[in-house]
């Protein structure tokens, strides 16, 4: 259910015309949305034959065309290509004179804010950052997950209520993020739902080699738990054999790692530590227990003595 308040109709972007310069995952499912709220795709850009495939089934009968004749067509225009080509992209388009004055430009990075799309707004271009903080398939289920999905939202201060009146369009929920903040932002972002996926994958490898016949539905329920306990309480929710300080524990899952997965033991021995420094600072984890601990996870990595020293030196701060 939306909970933000509503804008005032006379805030609410008129009917538009909406072009896509970037057929990727993303931008298809919010062309989509945009149609289901009553604006009109006209035009989408799709070079490789997974993009084309995708606009098909998300925009069947929105003609494909190069980014030029795109902006063209459109009011309202989604760049959703990488970030890394963003910055090219919107200094090519400027520099084309393919910018129409009056054009709404809105962007999906959650790196960059506002101030990428400085080429366009010289131009005249009206410069919107929407990202949605959601993980996306290509697929039709994307446009039902944008209900109620948080877009992080940065604009100039006289187009805020536009930008925010086009997120609620698409069923998501507005979050201010300043300029300065969207690097931090992402990085956040990133960190939480991108390594997930690398984590979770590499459990299922594990318990597929432990015999484990069904991982996915041994891992749901857990995974589904921790996740609530997680949002719900933040580092309170910490459990497990490294917030508890059982250092022989935490050894034997190191051996059998360097046994059977040695591509994962880094990632263990590194969330293992960052685990401990925060079990540690909230009390959970006892300073007599951490200093064991915090050694076997200095040697795991090929550490020194002096490795271990540092670990106890840390301890003994606390």
């Amino acid at each position: 259910m939306n909970t933000t308040p509503q804008p005032d109709p006379k805030d609410r972007p008129a009917r538009l015309t909406v072009g896509v310069v970037g057929a990727g995952r993303v931008g298809p499912a919010l062309a989509a949305s945009l149609q289901l709220a009553g604006h009109r795709p006209v035009a989408v850009s799709a070079v490789s034959d997974a993009s084309r495939r995708r606009a098909a089934q998300l925009l069947p009968d929105v003609p494909l065309m190069p980014p030029a004749e795109v902006l063209q067509r459109s009011d309202l225009v989604l760049l959703t290509v990488p970030d890394d080509a963003l910055p090219d992209l919107v200094a090519g388009l400027a520099d084309t004179g393919s910018v129409r004055p009056g054009q709404l430009l809105v962007h999906t990075s959650g790196r960059y804010g506002a101030r990428v799309l400085d080429p366009a707004l010289r131009a005249g271009a009206l410069p919107l950052a929407l990202h949605p903080a959601m993980t996306f398939t290509g697929t039709p289920v994307d446009v039902q997950r944008l209900a109620g999905c948080s877009f992080g939202v940065t604009a100039p201060e006289e187009l805020r209520l536009a930008a925010e009146a086009l997120v609620i369009e698409m069923g998501g929920e507005p979050e201010w993020i300043s300029e300065e903040n969207r690097p931090l932002y992402h990085a956040a972002l990133a960190l939480g739902a991108n390594h997930l996926v690398t984590l979770v994958a590499q459990s299922m490898e594990l318990l597929s080699a432990a015999g484990v016949a069904a991982p996915d539905r041994m891992l749901g329920p857990l995974l589904g738990a921790a996740l609530d306990n997680a949002l719900r309480s933040g580092d309170a929710a910490l459990t497990g054999p490294v917030a508890r300080g059982d250092a022989g524990t935490v050894a034997a899952h190191v051996t059998e790692l360097r046994r059977h997965a040695p591509q994962t033991v880094a990632g263990y021995l590194a969330m293992a530590r960052a685990t401990a420094d925060r079990a540690l600072a909230r009390g959970l984890l006892k300073p007599e227990l951490a200093e064991d601990l915090l050694g076997v996870l200095a040697h795991g990595t090929d550490g020194t003595e002096g490795d271990a020293r540092c670990a106890r030196a840390r301890v003994l701060g606390m």
